[in-house]
C-alpha cells in the first residue's frame, strides 16, 4: 500500500513551474483543442496522447509511481487551472489523476503492476463504474456476481459511465449474489472486451462535448477473482472512500475554476460593451452582479481547500467536508455562470460566444459525483455519526 503524497508535496519553485506550464497549455493549445472538440463533437486519441506527453495525466501520483508527487492541495491548485479549459479536457485530467487513488490502497503487487501503474502512465484507461439505472449509487447496488472457482460471473447494468465506451477496464462495484448492504460488495476490474459485456454509447450530452458515456450490460461476464481489489465486503470502501471523497473535492475545485473563467469573460465583456453611451462596467447593477460573483467564488474556493486539507491530513470529517464543498461550489457555479451569461445579454446565447460553452459545461457539475441532494444526505449522515461518536464537529 502506498502512502498518500506528502502533505508538503513539491517545493514552491517546482510547483510554480508546474502552474505556469499548465496555464500556458490551457490558454494556448488547450483553447485550440476546445474549438476542435466543439466543431467535431469528438475528443480524439491525439488529445489523450498530448496530455500524456506533457505529464498531465500523472501529476497527482507519487514520484515512486512516475508521478510528479504534488500534494493533494497542490493538485487542487492545478485542477483550478485545468477547469478553466474545455469540460472534456478537465474531465480527462480529473478522472485519470484520481482513479489510481481508489485502486492503490487495495491492490496487491501484481494488480499494481497490471492496473495502477499503467493507468498513471496513461497506457490504459479505467472507467469508474458505480451508478445504476434502477437505484442509487451506494449500498443498494444490484449488479451481482456469483463465484465459480477462480472466476466471478457478473450480471447487471450500469449507466452514465464516463469513458465507458473507450476504456480498457471498468473499475466496477457489484455485490455477491444473495447479500445486502455494504458487507456484500466487491470491487472488480472488468475488461472492456470480456465476454458478455454490451456497451451502448450514450455520449450525446448538453455540455462536456466529446466525453464518451455509456450504458453497460453484463450478462454472465467472466471476471478473474484475481481482478478483485481488496476483500469481499470492501467494494464500497474502494468506490466511496478511495475515489468519491477526493473526487468530490476535485469537482468542487472544478466549479471554482470554471466560475473564474465565466467571471473573466463577463468582466472583459462588461469593459467593452457600450450601451446608451456608457460601458456596461460603469452601471451599478452590473458592478454589483460581478462583485457578488467574486465573493461567491472566493467563499467556495476556501471551503474546497479546507476540505482538501482535511482529506490530505486523513481527518475523520473529510467525507462530510467533501460533500459540503461540492454542494456549495456547485450552487456557486450556477449563480456565477447565470450572472455571467446575463451580463453578455443576448449575444451570450450564441455559440460564437465563449460564455455559451462555459454555461453548458457548468450544468454537468450539478450531478457529477452525486447531486446536491445526495451531498446533503452524506453531510447529515456524517453529522449524526460524528455526534454519536462524540466527534469534534
Amino acid at each position: 500500500m502506498s502512502e498518500q503524497p506528502s502533505a508538503h508535496g513539491v517545493g514552491p519553485v517546482q510547483y510554480e513551474r508546474l502552474r505556469e506550464k499548465v496555464t500556458d497549455w490551457v490558454t494556448g493549445p488547450g483553447e485550440e483543442w476546445a474549438e476542435r472538440i466543439e466543431a467535431t463533437g469528438q475528443v480524439p486519441e491525439e488529445l489523450w496522447a498530448e496530455l500524456r506527453e506533457h505529464g498531465f495525466l500523472r501529476m497527482a501520483a507519487p514520484r515512486e509511481y512516475g508521478g510528479h508527487g504534488v500534494s493533494f492541495t497542490q493538485w487542487m491548485g492545478l485542477m483550478e487551472i485545468f477547469s478553466r479549459s474545455h469540460g472534456s479536457i478537465r474531465m480527462i485530467v480529473h478522472v485519470v489523476n484520481g482513479i489510481w487513488r481508489a485502486m492503490d490502497p487495495f491492490a496487491d503487487d501484481e494488480q499494481r503492476k497490471k492496473f495502477v501503474l499503467p493507468a498513471i502512465e496513461g497506457d490504459i484507461k479505467i472507467a469508474f463504474t458505480l451508478t445504476e439505472p434502477g437505484n442509487g449509487t451506494g449500498a443498494d447496488i444490484t449488479t451481482s456476481v456469483v463465484r465459480d472457482g477462480d472466476t466471478y460471473r457478473l450480471t447487471g447494468e450500469k449507466h452514465l459511465i464516463t469513458f465507458g465506451v473507450r476504456c480498457d477496464h471498468y473499475l466496477l462495484a457489484a455485490r455477491v449474489e444473495g447479500t445486502t448492504g455494504h458487507e456484500g460488495t466487491v470491487a472488480l476490474l472488468v475488461p472492456r472486451d470480456a465476454e458478455g459485456v454490451h456497451v451502448e454509447d450514450t455520449s450525446q450530452t448538453m455540455g462536456v462535448t466529446g466525453t464518451d458515456h455509456a450504458t453497460i450490460r453484463f450478462e454472465n461476464t467472466p471476471v478473474p477473482v484475481a481482478h478483485r481489489l481488496g476483500k469481499e465486503g470492501q467494494g464500497l470502501d474502494v468506490a466511496l472512500g478511495g475515489f468519491l471523497t477526493p473526487s468530490r473535492i476535485s469537482v468542487g475545485m472544478s466549479c471554482v475554476g470554471l466560475a473564474e473563467r465565466a467571471q473573466e469573460l463577463a468582466l472583459d465583456y462588461a469593459g467593452q460593451r457600450v450601451t446608451f453611451g456608457k460601458k456596461l462596467s460603469s452601471r451599478q447593477a452590473v458592478q454589483f452582479m460581478l462583485a457578488e460573483n467574486a465573493a461567491d467564488i472566493e467563499a467556495a474556493k476556501q471551503l474546497v481547500m479546507h476540505a482538501a486539507r482535511a482529506f490530505e491530513e486523513g481527518r475523520e470529517d473529510a467525507s462530510m467536508l467533501s460533500s459540503m464543498a461540492k454542494m456549495t461550489a456547485v450552487s456557486m457555479l450556477t449563480r456565477v455562470t447565470d450572472n455571467a451569461l446575463q451580463v453578455h445579454g443576448g449575444i451570450g446565447y450564441w455559440k460564437t460566444s465563449a460564455i455559451e460553452r462555459v454555461y453548458r459545461d457548468a450544468r454537468a457539475q450539478r450531478f457529477e459525483e452525486g447531486t446536491n441532494e445526495i451531498q446533503k444526505t452524506v453531510v447529515f449522515r456524517e453529522l449524526t455519526r460524528l455526534r454519536d461518536k462524540g466527534g469534534n464537529r
